[in-house]
């Protein structure tokens, strides 16, 4: 992977992806953020409320991700869904700490409803 790109993607912050409909089979491009931890990628949104992007990346894991913030280039994805509750735990404790800025009581107060119904995909770049 280009220096640059990799850069930019340990940076974390917002970017467009594009995903395949999971039943149109019609590109979608949205803007997201997602957030980088320990090398690996995530990419999530608030608990319960249905997200098309998830059904999208379940259906057609392969996506383009768009980096568009100081440095523009479009980089292969593949995406996985985080199902296993401890990894999820984990995942979202340090969005909602490190990356969003909540007090740990707090995080510690929202974690379970997050744990339970936020989506969260992990995604690798080629």
């Amino acid at each position: 992977m280009d220096t640059a790109v990799k850069n930019a993607l340990d940076s974390g912050g917002i970017i467009d992806i594009t995903t395949w409909g999971a039943r149109s089979g019609t590109a979608r491009r949205i803007e997201i953020v997602f957030h980088q931890f320990d090398g690996s990628y995530y990419i999530t949104g608030k608990p319960g409320v249905k997200r098309d992007w998830l059904a999208n990346l379940n259906a057609n894991p392969g996506f383009t991700v768009h980096l568009k913030r100081g440095l523009t280039a479009d980089v292969a994805a593949t995406a996985k869904e985080i199902t296993d509750e401890g990894q999820r735990a984990k995942v979202l404790y340090r969005i909602l700490t490190e990356s969003w800025g909540n007090e740990p009581a707090k995080a510690d107060h929202i974690l379970p409803r997050w744990v339970e119904d936020a989506p969260l995909v992990e995604f690798t770049v080629a």
